[in-house]
């Protein structure tokens, strides 16, 4: 019964992820840019399955990991992708999220918006680390 009950909570996060009016195709590449910093196996592979059934080209998926050094992502995308990193790199001293980080964010999306991706962004960190206790492995999906 308890799985039951944890199945439940984490279908009542992705609503609440989903309902915050943030682009699906945004929220996929923000899991993918945690899973990647994590390392996360299970978790790219899901991602770039779920991105490429919400249209994304293989262009695109090949240079998430270097969003920064492509043009190919929108100024919104990039935002959400800085929040990513500076959320999800908390622990090798990166600065977090700062001030700049924040403001970026806040120019491409409304408060509930933002707290969709950070929602996303902390589910997929949670994840990440479930897979990486179990040793899940690539290429898998729960």
């Amino acid at each position: 019964m308890a799985s039951l009950d944890l199945i439940t909570g984490i279908e009542h996060l992705q609503k609440a992820i989903h309902a915050g009016g943030v682009d699906p195709l945004v929220l996929e590449l923000v899991h993918l840019r945690a899973s990647q910093i994590n390392g996360c196996s299970p978790c790219v592979f899901s991602g770039v399955q779920s991105a490429t059934r919400l249209g994304e080209t293989q262009e695109r998926l090949h240079t998430v990991v270097a969003w920064r050094e492509t043009p190919l992502f929108s100024d919104a995308e990039r935002a959400a992708l800085a929040l990513t990193e500076a959320a999800t790199r908390i622990q090798d001293g990166s600065p977090g999220v700062t001030d700049d980080i924040w403001q970026a964010a806040a120019a491409h999306f409304d408060d509930k918006q933002i707290f969709s991706i950070i929602l996303n962004i902390a589910i997929t960190n949670f994840f990440n680390r479930i897979n990486h206790t179990i040793r899940e492995p690539g290429g898998t999906t729960w």
